[in-house]
């Protein structure tokens, strides 16, 4: 648009006699034209935060505490609560640094709207969030307003509706929006973890909320349970569990809670992962000797031989169209990982640094996670998914280990003992701003990440 104005502007100028106005007006005329184009305006988008950027900083934003406007003034504890919340979620994105609230100037415990943006200037903050809850009975309100202090001007104005039990889930989709409305994509704050944990003194599976809040276990086989993976839409769980003897594959509705056997055969049954469709499992198999990696149905029926090789052959994960497997195999004389494509059956190896590389994780985003080896301590690498492209995202704390990615591929979940235990942490996909998240007794581990 700018360009095809700028173009007329010769022939105006030009012209400035014959339509009689001065041209020191017309000049200012102009100025204003253009300022205009560049000045934000109320309504238009404007992508603030380039999460693809390599160098991307991190902005400063303050959180106040959110006014209390309930009539009868009950639930005092969510004026805290609840921003505290959105706090950890723009932290956890990797993106923000939530201020230290002693250096806010603006009395926030006042009842009376006061926005003083320059204020927030003064100490450093580049956004500010306000906010206001309503209780009724056990219905919650929330409203929030996302201002840019720089320019002066409101970026989002939310208001949501739900009950105080679920407040946390309610301030997780107003962090959602949140992130959406700075960089054009949709945030993973109100996505699920399953993953093995031992509190109960047994390997039990858990899920929780993608910082570890609400956890629930949803096994008690009193036994050994292995392998979550939720399936793509989020609504079934396979893993597997010996409360039958040896290793079985199983399958659990998250919504009825129903289990059910897919696979018992002699042998191993383990390592089930979903196909991109969910219609299928890729499940390393004994029955016929060697284990191999086989294409099963949710009834369990073998529908093909996917690995056929006299190595051991385990860990397979998709890639995102569904046409190739990623999986761990010690043909080589150690465990590698290779990719199979799944149109023309070629195999082809993608790890060679090292004698010992496993757990390979696929993202949405066409990088492959995985775990390697080195001087007796295991660390969390990503590559291409031709096995180029190699980078290293820990070191020097500890074993780390299990990748998963999340659903947008821009965070990876991780297990790590660097701090005695295994526990959960989450980092960005360039593996900056490590954070723990389960705070459980035991270990926690295998994490596996839904929608």
């Amino acid at each position: 648009m700018l360009l095809n104005a700028l173009k007329y502007l010769p022939f105006i100028w030009n012209s400035m006699p014959l339509i009689k106005v001065r041209r020191s007006v017309f000049f200012w005329l102009i100025m204003f034209f253009l300022v205009g184009l560049f000045l934000p305006r109320e309504g238009v988008t404007k992508i603030y935060i380039d999460i693809n950027s390599p160098s991307m900083r991190k902005f400063m934003i303050a959180v106040p505490d959110f006014r209390n406007l309930s009539q009868d003034r009950k639930h005092p504890e969510l004026a805290v609560g609840l921003p505290s919340v959105v706090s950890n979620d723009l932290d956890l994105s990797g993106y923000f640094t939530p201020m230290s609230k002693e250096a806010f100037l603006e009395d926030t415990s006042s009842v009376k709207e006061d926005i003083r943006l320059k204020d927030w200037s003064v100490i450093g903050a580049e956004l500010l969030l306000k906010g206001s809850y309503t209780c009724v009975g056990r219905s919650l309100e929330v409203e929030i307003r996302l201002f840019d202090v720089f320019w002066g001007r409101q970026i989002l104005g939310k208001r949501v509706l739900g009950t105080v039990g679920r407040s946390r889930q309610l301030m997780h989709r107003l962090s959602n929006d949140i992130i959406r409305a700075l960089t054009g994509y949709q945030g993973i704050f109100l996505s699920k973890l399953g993953f093995v944990g031992t509190a109960s003194g047994r390997k039990e599976i858990y899920t929780s909320d993608y910082d570890g809040h609400n956890v629930k276990q949803i096994t008690r086989d009193r036994s050994i349970c292995l392998l979550p993976r939720w399936s793509p839409d989020g609504r079934r769980m396979a893993f597997t569990s010996y409360k039958d003897g040896g290793p079985m594959l199983y399958v659990k509705d998250m919504g009825s809670g129903i289990v059910k056997r897919i696979s018992g055969r002699s042998g191993l049954n383990t390592g089930g992962t979903w196909s991109p469709d969910g219609s299928r499992l890729a499940a390393t198999l004994s029955t016929k000797g060697n284990p191999d990696i086989f294409l099963i149905d949710l009834n369990g029926r073998i529908e093909k031989r996917l690995v056929d090789h006299w190595g051991i052959d385990v860990s397979p994960c998709y890639s995102p169209a569904g046409d190739k497997l990623a999986f761990v195999s010690n043909r080589s004389g150690s465990p590698q990982i290779y990719c199979l494509d799944l149109l023309t059956r070629s195999t082809k190896r993608l790890t060679f640094q090292g004698n010992y590389n496993t757990s390979p994780s696929w993202s949405s985003l066409d990088r492959i996670a995985f775990v390697s080896m080195e001087n007796g301590f295991f660390d969390i690498y990503t590559m291409n998914m031709d096995g180029g492209g190699l980078e290293r995202l820990t070191e020097g704390e500890g074993n780390n280990e299990d990748p998963c990615w999340s659903p947008d591929g821009r965070y990876i979940i991780f297990s790590s003992n660097r701090d005695g235990r295994y526990h959960l942490y989450l980092m960005n996909a360039n593996g900056q701003n490590q954070r723990r998240i389960t705070f459980l007794g035991g270990d926690q581990t295998a994490p596996s990440w839904s929608r």
